[in-house]
């Protein structure tokens, strides 16, 4: 099984292949969704402390906030893809 650990600051990892979205945490229909997640107990707040820059939506339903900005999430994720695409082409060539 191939996985990729996705760094989401401050020596946070999280499961690459599991984010459906990232999303800015500043409208109020998300700041409703991570209140629910809180209560619901399925929020990891991965921000120290700091101001949330962002919000990751896991395919099991789970929350992570991030204090890094969804760009910089984003460009780790494509990032990974492509060190992940080299390796299989690596592979293939075994």
């Amino acid at each position: 099984m191939n996985f990729t650990l996705l760094n989401i600051g401050f020596g946070n990892m999280a499961m690459g292949q599991k984010v459906v979205a990232i999303i800015s945490p500043e409208s109020a229909p998300i700041k409703r969704m991570i209140q629910e997640a809180r209560e619901r107990n399925t929020l990891i707040d991965a921000t120290f402390g700091r101001k949330t820059r962002s919000v990751l939506v896991m395919d099991n339903g789970q929350i992570i906030l991030s204090a890094l900005q969804a760009e910089t999430i984003a460009h780790r994720i494509v990032q990974a893809g492509d060190t992940e695409d080299t390796m299989e082409e690596l592979e293939a060539k075994e």
